[in-house]
């Protein structure tokens, strides 16, 4: 009798013991000042909720996408980082600003879900009277220093004629709303997820025009076409037309599958309570699992089939 209640409660204790086991992952998202590591936070809410504490996830700062990906080389099972999913093909090709860098860890890099893109907005206040771009023409543009989107900003000026034809605001990003509407620029230039917080602001307190790209100019880009629904901003009565960098979560086959499909399904199922507090999480639907242009995790392929998500088969 000693010995079935001896057995008994060690079973009872392994099981507890089980139940309360803790999973502990670290999200590398972005620096601390940016919309990116919000969202990073909003997903380590999230998670925590929907696993009822089961899954805790820890926010780190990062300096960059790149980082992100170099950084896959000294991580275990337990990290998660955002990046573009260009960068990670650029990474395991041993490309770009991975040259000479190749590792094989990079060959385990593996993708888990979508987040919000990095979206181009061309904002040009109502009293600057632009409404293409060939009205920007000697006027001034902040395109702000060193971020993607600066460079992307710069990058479509000399695509559609207007390198050389702008003048450039010597004005951080930051300040950007302000000099707009001391009349210090006529527009400004960011990339962000929509909608863009600096954007909010300026629609709200100055009134902008946010432009449009046609069909040709967002060949001449090549990046992914992406639209924002009128509505988005204070004063916006159509949609606009623009482009955007594809960003999503990654982790490596280190992570268990059982782990990554609770991250995958969790992140998923808290969607939508995400964007009743944050409205970029609703531009995050099926449609964007197209953009993930490499390899998922094959716990969140078990996820995705059991929704009836297509995956295509450099997916798989």
């Amino acid at each position: 009798m000693k010995l079935t209640c001896l057995l008994a409660g060690t079973a009872l204790a392994l099981t507890a013991g089980i139940a309360s086991a803790q999973e502990r992952v670290t999200y590398k998202s972005a620096k601390s000042t940016s919309s990116y590591y919000q969202m990073g936070v909003q997903i380590s809410e999230a998670i925590k909720d929907g696993t009822e504490g089961g899954i805790i996830v820890t926010v780190e700062e990062s300096q960059g996408s790149v980082q992100n990906v170099m950084e896959v080389r000294a991580r275990g099972a337990d990290y998660v980082f955002t990046t573009p999913p260009v960068l990670v093909s650029l990474a395991q090709k041993g490309k770009a600003m991975f040259k000479d860098k190749s590792d094989p860890a990079f060959d385990n890099i593996r993708a888990l879900f979508p987040i919000p893109s990095l979206t181009m907005h061309f904002v040009m206040s109502d009293s600057s009277g632009i409404n293409d771009f060939a009205g920007m023409e000697g006027k001034t543009i902040l395109l702000g220093k060193g971020s993607f989107g600066a460079r992307e900003g710069a990058k479509y000026l000399k695509l559609f004629g207007l390198e050389g034809k702008v003048e450039l605001a010597e004005v951080e990003l930051s300040n950007a709303v302000a000099a707009l509407k001391n009349g210090q620029i006529d527009g400004f230039v960011t990339a962000g997820s929509y909608p863009a917080p600096n954007v909010i602001e300026a629609a709200a307190t100055t009134g902008v025009k946010v432009m449009s790209l046609n069909d040709e100019q967002i060949a001449q880009t090549k990046r992914t076409k992406l639209v924002i629904p009128a509505g988005t901003y204070a004063g916006q009565d159509a949609d606009i037309t623009t482009t955007a960098l594809p960003v999503a979560a990654f982790t490596t086959t280190a992570m268990s599958d059982d782990v990554a499909y609770e991250l995958t399904k969790t992140f998923w199922e808290q969607r939508a309570k995400m964007g009743e507090a944050a409205p970029w999480w609703n531009g995050v639907n099926e449609g964007l699992m197209s953009s993930i242009t490499g390899k998922i995790h094959p716990g969140a392929i078990r996820y995705y089939k059991e929704i009836g998500y297509s995956l295509t088969d450099a997916q798989m």
